[in-house]
């Protein structure tokens, strides 16, 4: 496909046909027509495997045949003025649904213009086109672009489609770098411009859902560089920095490769959507893997599509960085002397930057594509690496191979790097930026941009990994310590931390490949401690934790900590202090590096929980378990001891326990009992139910909103308390069942706002709650209500069927029903009105939502408090609630 002199294909638009149709048809009609036809033509051409380059330039040229023929329509007269093309529009660059952004420039004879100007303005919207326009005379140009570097930058791509030529010649001279916005103004400007919208998409290429347009390494990270090259140096675009010597054969093919498939990917977005679209959401991400003919496999078709996105953002924003640097030397150091010193015979800091000081170095010394990094760790003064330097890295790093991983030297220099006392995060960042960290632990490189298609996971594998190693360093700091006290102290105190380095490199390199990742990443990190000389001790603690990364989050979050079964069956398979200190430093880094909202208060406390009462497992001696009986007697005499303080009496508290099972003091602390239990005893009204709340500061269990519910039982207890929670916008994150003998039951619930913190220590705010529940639990129906909300766009783009699983606790004499299923209202509300159609009773709950889904468990029985163990039943139950929440979830 070709054009000529501007042409364009017959089969797009046809010029003469346009004309003339104007002067027999409904002009708006007739200009809508050829646009939905150019339109069509330019989306066929792009299925037929036309680049979008050329898209995108047919179409800039489409629109300059439209406005110009609608222009030479109008009667201008004598006036001099000038139809102008500006922004994208004026570099020749016009997406399906990007702005046509034109400038009216007027002389000084128009004052007659207006009514003409707002005709031509008017049609232009009413055909359906996305204009952005000004009006300004030259001297208002001027003005404009001098007060805001926005107008200088279009100004600076603007080209007259019709009309006078005069006139924008007079602004570009009044708007060139000798009158307003010099080049280094200019260069620091758009500087901090691109710092500020970096910033604004935290300052990384895997965003889970990216803008091909302005992320980190997006469109708007080429024209920046192309904007300030031109400002400075002349040129037109960015392919004539070569002659400049600041881009090289290599960078100019990423350049225009990255470009084109940036190009492509906006152009489907804008084709698919039918709108201006330049965000990659998660459903648009599955139609173009679809529309790339990706397909299924060990990785989502939309994986592979993303993980090829962030590679190419990659490429884009370190061309970005390396171009940044080489303009911020030749336009605000010019005239500066260069500040040098040596390092050793190979690097030396130029500007704060380290170099190496030939350019055959890494030719001649492949060992210092690692030193390099080694001593950016080791000396503090180094802000980064140069530019030519960065370079040479990036066409030498072939040079790691076999041999080279094999190198004594090299395997010291990169454990050297882990031990770096200075940013030795960065340094890693550094390396995986470069290409070095994949090429030196090809594992690595595999997990470069791999996404993981989910909203539980903010950031690619690979960015994951090197903020966990991030987290474990942080906690070697004392400005870090406030927020990760218990987590600061373990780590301080482990026997060699960088083995938590090596692991947190480790734990999740196997994604990707199917199959377990941890045991995938437990074969990988054996081979890298064994080819890097760590004894046999060393290598089977990291062995261990990768295995294992994962355990302890899940006893935590999906286990009764409170029993003293599930501490000591955790503490046995721990084994002893040394691997409870790095794995928990290990959970903790890794949980905050998921997701920044996964970390809050009440996972930290149950993680701290489970830490200190394993510890003291551990004292015991794991050949000594609690004994549940004595366990449950010291709970009695403690809670006796507070209450006696209070003025009861052993027969009255007798008494009022006598109906109590062991459950009840086995799973609550003396405290929360002495305070249930002085409540019950002045409540007199049976008939009404009795509520009790209070914050985290005053509960026993941190960081939460306990929830203390004492009323009759009745069908659909459970499923009405949940609802009224929901309705409170409270998130239930446990819940503590006890069915007494007297036909009371006693329910604990701790909960969490919907922000995923406790409630205030406002007052009125826990009245509110109190009183909402009295109010809804003495209601005399039978059926809750179900809150009724919105399904968030990002969880529509997430249709994952629900699964089940269910197993018997011999030990605690309970079944355990396992649900994962995607987040909805009323989720607890429909799972308690399955177990009341099939006589369930509710022993206990664990909820934990993640992201996009909710994986709850359950600890159940039937109505005689046995296990669940007919098959039939059990399966008819799981089948009952996949059943009402992937119905509800569809809905």
């Amino acid at each position: 496909m070709t054009t000529e002199n501007n042409s364009l294909p017959a089969g797009m638009f046809d010029a003469q046909a346009f004309r003339a149709g104007l002067e027999t048809e409904n002009v708006i009609n007739c200009c809508k027509t050829v646009i939905a036809t150019a339109t069509a033509y330019l989306h066929g051409q792009f299925h037929n495997g036309i680049p979008a380059r050329d898209l995108i330039r047919l179409r800039a040229t489409f629109v300059d045949s439209l406005l110009a023929t609608l222009w030479d329509r109008c009667d201008w007269g004598p006036s001099e003025l000038a139809l102008v093309a500006v922004g994208g529009y004026g570099r020749g660059e016009l997406h399906p649904h990007s702005d046509v952004d034109i400038l009216l420039l007027l002389g000084e004879d128009c004052q007659n213009c207006q009514e003409q100007l707002e005709s031509f303005l008017t049609l232009l919207w009413d055909i359906g086109l996305d204009i952005g326009h000004s009006v300004r005379s030259v001297a208002q140009c001027a003005e404009h672009a001098a007060a805001d570097i926005t107008v200088v930058t279009n100004l600076m791509e603007a080209r007259v489609i019709r009309g006078s030529q005069r006139l924008m010649q007079q602004v570009q001279e009044l708007t060139g770098p000798e009158k307003m916005w010099s080049s280094p103004d200019f260069f620091r400007a758009k500087l901090e411009e691109q710092t500020v919208r970096h910033t604004k998409f935290t300052d990384t290429e895997y965003n889970l859902e990216p803008n091909v347009k302005s992320s980190p390494g997006g469109l708007r990270d080429l024209q920046i560089i192309g904007w300030i090259a031109e400002r400075h140096f002349g040129v037109e675009s960015l392919e004539q920095l070569t002659a400049e010597e600041f881009l090289n054969p290599e960078e100019m093919e990423i350049l225009t490769n990255g470009r084109n498939f940036m190009w492509q990917v906006r152009y489907a977005l804008h084709m698919i959507t039918d709108r201006e679209e330049d965000r990659l959401l998660f459903d648009h991400q599955r139609e173009l893997a679809a529309l790339w003919g990706l397909e299924d496999g060990d990785k989502l078709a939309v994986e592979q599509f993303m993980q090829t996105y962030y590679r190419w953002a990659l490429a884009l924003s370190q061309l970005n960085e390396v171009l940044i640097q080489n303009f911020d030397q030749a336009i605000l150091r010019q005239d500066m002397e260069d500040d040098v010193h040596s390092l050793n015979e190979r690097f030396q800091i130029r500007n704060g930057y380290i170099e190496a000081r030939s350019n055959d170095l890494f030719t001649t010394t492949p060992a210092a594509l690692l030193e390099v990094f080694l001593l950016c760790a080791t000396h503090e003064e180094i802000i980064g690496v140069a530019a030519p330097t960065i370079r040479l890295i990036r066409d030498n790093r072939h040079l790691i191979d076999d041999a080279f991983r094999a190198d004594e030297r090299n395997k010291q220099n990169f454990l050297a790097i882990l031990a770096g006392p200075n940013k030795m995060t960065r340094q890693l960042r550094r390396m995986n930026r470069y290409g070095i960290l994949g090429g030196y632990l090809p594992e690595f490189g595999r997990i470069v941009g791999q996404m993981q298609h989910d909203l539980f996971h903010a950031y690619t594998v690979d960015a994951h990994t090197l903020e966990v190693v991030k987290n474990t360093r942080r906690f070697q700091y004392a400005d870090f310590e406030e927020r990760f006290p218990v987590s600061s102290r373990v780590a301080r105190r482990l026997r060699k931390v960088e083995l938590l380095y090596i692991t947190a490199l480790y734990h999740d390199i196997g994604k990707g490949r199917g199959g377990d990742h941890s045991e995938l990443g437990a074969v990988d990190a054996e081979r890298f401690c064994r080819g890097h000389g760590l004894d046999q001790r060393d290598t089977e603690l990291v062995v261990w934790l990768v295995r294992n990364h994962l355990f302890m989050s899940a006893v935590s979050q999906r286990k009764d900590i409170s029993d003293p079964d599930v501490i000591q069956q955790f503490a046995e398979q721990v084994g002893d202090q040394e691997h409870l200190d790095y794995l928990f430093t290990l959970t903790v880094a890794d949980i905050n590096a998921t997701n920044p909202t996964l970390w809050n208060a009440w996972r930290g406390s149950l993680l701290r929980q489970l830490y200190t009462e394993t510890r003291r497992a551990l004292r015991r001696g794991l050949e000594n378990p609690v004994d549940k009986q004595a366990w449950i007697e010291e709970t009695r005499s403690a809670a006796s001891n507070i209450l006696e303080d209070r003025g009861f009496t052993s027969e009255e508290l007798n008494d009022l326990w006598q109906q109590r099972g062991e459950d009840y003091f086995l799973r609550e602390c003396a405290e929360d009992i002495a305070w249930h239990t002085e409540t019950i005893a002045g409540h007199h009204d049976t008939d009404k139910p009795l509520v009790l709340v209070r914050n985290n500061a005053d509960s026993s269990v941190a960081n939460t909103t306990q929830i203390f519910i004492h009323t009759r039982s009745r069908v659909q207890l459970f499923s009405s308390i949940c609802a009224a929670l929901e309705q409170l916008d409270l998130s239930v994150h446990d819940a503590r069942i006890y069915s007494a003998n007297d036909g009371m039951s006693l329910d604990t619930f701790f909960v969490l706002g919907s922000d995923g913190q406790p409630i205030s220590e406002d007052s009125a705010r826990l009245r509110y709650i109190k009183e909402h529940l009295t109010e809804s639990l003495g209601s005399t129906t039978n059926d809750p209500g179900i809150v009724e909300r919105r399904t968030p766009r990002q969880m529509k783009s997430f249709s994952i069927p629900t699964e089940t699983s269910m197993s018997v606790d011999e030990t605690r004499n309970v079944s355990i029903l396992e649900v994962s299923t995607p987040d909805q209202p009323g989720l607890l509300t429909r799972i308690g009105r399955i177990f009341v159609e099939y006589g369930i009773e509710l022993q206990a709950a664990k909820i934990q939502t993640l992201g996009e889904r909710v994986e709850d468990v359950f600890f159940i029985t039937d109505n005689q408090q046995r296990p669940i163990t007919d098959p039939k039943l059990r399966g008819a139950i799981q089948r009952a609630i996949c059943n009402e929440l992937d119905v509800q979830a569809a809905a």
